[in-house]
């Protein structure tokens, strides 16, 4: 039963079948996706993982492993000016988040099009300027998003790391004395991450382009679903 005033967030944790919850692990399915391509494609570079990166920056400046210094930096720059993007448009739109949403979707459909246009159309070189243009392109996506997904607030379902989610799910399993509520949304975040590094993996084995184009797709499905049911809960929004 969901409680009259429940905020969207609230009102998505309800059921894995809203389509909020649902578009959002779309999402994270192809959070799997472009991290498979930054990771494996672009030189030990995440493009959506920025706790991710900060390590392996880390790990770059003290010379172990032979990791980079510039593409994670790249990459850490793109998404923070995405997320401030992010922000403008959270407050541009105030509480009508299919507007919100809307945008968000678009500038990431946009950007990792344009990714794949460029992946297609050059040869992508890791941690080159090639790469770097490649990362900082899905990092901005990633952050634009990323600040949308915190306003939406929706419990284990940040789309882009699965820290927090892993812990309520053991915190609140009934093995350690909990309810066990919100289970099956945590457990759906993380089988739609690892399902779409899988996917992403597999994908690049053949070319950047695929996994790329895959995401642009699946942002892109999501928009053109989500969006207009976002406006039938919210008339006003229309």
């Amino acid at each position: 039963m969901v409680i009259a005033g429940a905020t969207l967030g609230q009102r998505a944790a309800t059921s894995i079948r809203h389509p909020l919850t649902r578009s959002l692990l779309v999402l994270t399915f192809t959070t799997g996706l472009v991290d498979a391509v930054s990771y494996l494609g672009l030189g030990h570079v995440f493009t959506a993982n920025m706790t991710g990166n900060i390590v392996l920056l880390g790990f770059g400046i003290a010379g172990s492993g032979g990791l980079p210094i510039v593409s994670p930096i790249v990459s850490l720059a793109a998404f923070l000016l995405g997320a401030g993007c992010g922000g403008l448009l959270a407050r541009r739109y105030g509480g009508r988040h299919a507007g919100q949403i809307t945008w968000s979707l678009l500038i990431e459909v946009g950007l990792v099009a344009l990714a794949t246009v460029l992946a297609a159309a050059i040869d992508i070189s890791p941690n080159a300027a090639s790469g770097d243009t490649i990362v900082a392109l899905l990092a901005f996506a990633m952050g634009v998003r990323n600040a949308t997904v915190r306003t939406l607030a929706v419990p284990d379902l940040t789309t882009t790391v699965l820290t927090m989610t892993l812990t309520g799910l053991a915190a609140d399993s009934p093995p350690f004395g909990g309810s066990g509520k919100g289970s099956t949304r945590r457990v759906a975040a993380v089988v739609a991450m690892l399902a779409g590094a899988v996917a992403g993996a597999l994908l690049l084995r053949e070319s950047l382009v695929l996994p790329l184009a895959t995401a642009a797709g699946l942002a892109l499905v999501t928009w053109l679903v989500y969006v207009p049911a976002a406006r039938r809960e919210t008339p006003s929004e229309s």
